[in-house]
């Protein structure tokens, strides 16, 4: 009986190490796409250091998954040392001349990103918007000072290709692509950012909060 045990608990591993597999192997082939923008490294890493060189505030905003990944991404700027704040926080400031807004908007388009981001831009803000339809014409993305091509499936292309029954089930459904692709960008602006501002792992880890 033990022995059956670890068979099983050995195929289960094989099973997850292969499906974890596949599911990297496709967020990554995101970034080995082109992009009909400069690279979304590159973008961000630049307008973000502008921004702190001028001593602006950073703000993001995204809405359901892609919220998610923007809060995550807005706790990183906040160990590194910089003003970011989360739209609808408590505590956010008003925004201004000398500040960046951070939107996404995978499928190319939200009502309430298009306000968001209109309300930045009226008061003299920057807009950096991440999206996987750069050509949607959306509100937000016309809006945008800078448009960041992150070319992922969301739920705007997610039947595109699609095929029937369970063996066709994806892997990574809905905008699930975008969303991890999004988690990934972020760790990779979070390390070069780390290097820009000469910001050291551990005055980086000394910023964490203890109130936990």
């Amino acid at each position: 009986h033990r022995e059956r045990e670890r068979e099983r608990m050995a195929e289960e591993s094989q099973s997850m190490s292969k499906m974890a597999a596949q599911i990297c192997t496709q967020i990554a082939s995101v970034f080995a796409k082109p992009t009909k923008t400069p690279p979304p490294l590159s973008l961000l890493v630049d307008q973000i250091t502008a921004t702190a060189a001028q001593n602006g505030h950073i703000f993001v905003y995204g809405v359901g998954r892609e919220g998610l990944m923007m809060k995550a991404l807005c706790m990183r700027l906040a160990h590194l040392g910089l003003s970011a704040h989360c739209v609808f926080d408590m505590t956010t400031p008003p925004i201004g001349a000398r500040d960046l807004l951070i939107a996404s908007a995978g499928p190319g388009g939200f009502s309430t990103v298009d306000a968001i981001c209109g309300v930045a831009r009226s008061n003299g803000a920057g807009v950096l918007l991440l999206t996987a339809q750069p050509e949607s014409g959306s509100s937000c993305v016309k809006q945008a000072t800078v448009v960041a091509h992150v070319p992922a499936q969301t739920m705007a292309n997610d039947h595109d290709g699609e095929g029937h029954g369970e063996e066709s089930r994806p892997l990574l459904p809905m905008g699930s692509v975008y969303e991890g692709a999004l988690f990934v960008l972020f760790e990779m602006v979070v390390f070069r950012l780390g290097e820009v501002l000469g910001q050291s792992p551990e005055v980086v880890r000394a910023r964490h909060t203890n109130l936990e």
